[in-house]
Parts: structure tokens; sequence; C-alpha cells
């Protein structure tokens, strides 16, 4: 097994399970739902309130992701032509490079926020987690143009 098919693996799994969650959020779930969107420091007021809609749209993209990340794996999109496949790994790689960087005041690692439960955890685990999955999904694009 090549890394490049462990990588398309590994990251179509952590897409699958995120797609989840958003599912789960979708049908009215609340766990992890307080950590896992930004508030202001002084009153704790959301800056997001996604609502059913948002959360499905989110979910059906990181499952697309997931499904992209499979047929990659296991050699699907190997005969397609450039245009219509090998530049979606590059999109996916800069939403989540993005994500990690964030926007400077609530999200990502160069954040002023970082003392709400958000700010914790996106230091801890969410910027991380994109930062991974923006290096690993650039690297199965560069493993892709050879």
């Amino acid at each position: 097994m090549t890394m490049t098919t462990i990588l398309t693996m590994t990251n179509a799994a952590i897409f699958t399970l995120l797609s989840g969650l958003h599912f789960y959020w979708m049908l009215g779930g609340n766990w992890g739902l307080a950590q896992a969107l930004p508030t202001t420091e002084s009153e704790g007021k959301r800056m997001l309130n996604p609502g059913p809609l948002a959360c499905l749209g989110i979910a059906l993209g990181l499952l697309g992701f997931a499904c992209y990340n499979v047929s990659l794996g296991i050699g699907f999109m190997k005969d397609r032509p450039f245009w219509a496949n090998k530049w979606v790994i590059w999109a996916i790689a800069g939403i989540f490079l993005l994500r990690a960087m964030g926007d400077f005041r609530y999200v990502g690692f160069f954040k002023k926020v970082k003392n709400t439960e958000f700010g914790k955890m996106d230091t801890k685990w969410y910027a991380p987690l994109c930062l991974y999955l923006g290096l690993s999904s650039a690297w199965i694009g560069w493993e892709l143009l050879r």
C-alpha cells in the first residue's frame, strides 16, 4: 500500500466522521455543538448560528470529499482527464489550509480570541486537524501530478 493510498483512506475516514457529526447536528443533536462554534470572549455570544440546511450542506460536502478520497485511493480517478479530477484535491487542500490559518480573530492558528471554549478546542484540535487535511491533500495532489 502506498503512502498516497494510506492518506486518501485516512482522509476519507475523517471526512466521513465529520460528515456524520454534521448530519447529527442537522437532525437537532447538541453534543459538541457548544465547542464547535466560535463565540465572543466577553458575552459568550455565538458568531454563527447555522440551521439545519447549513449543517446539511456541510455534511454533504464533507461526504463528497470522503467519496472523492476513496475514489482516488482505489485508483478509480486514475484515467480521468486532469481538469475533471485532480484539481479537486487542490481545492480541498486550499480550503483546509485556509481554515487552519483562520480569520485572524476567532478561528485558526492566528486567532486573537483564544480563551473561549471554541478557541481552546480550535487551538488543540480543529486547526491542527485542518492543517493535517490541507497538507495531506496537497501531498495527494502532488503525487497525482507525477
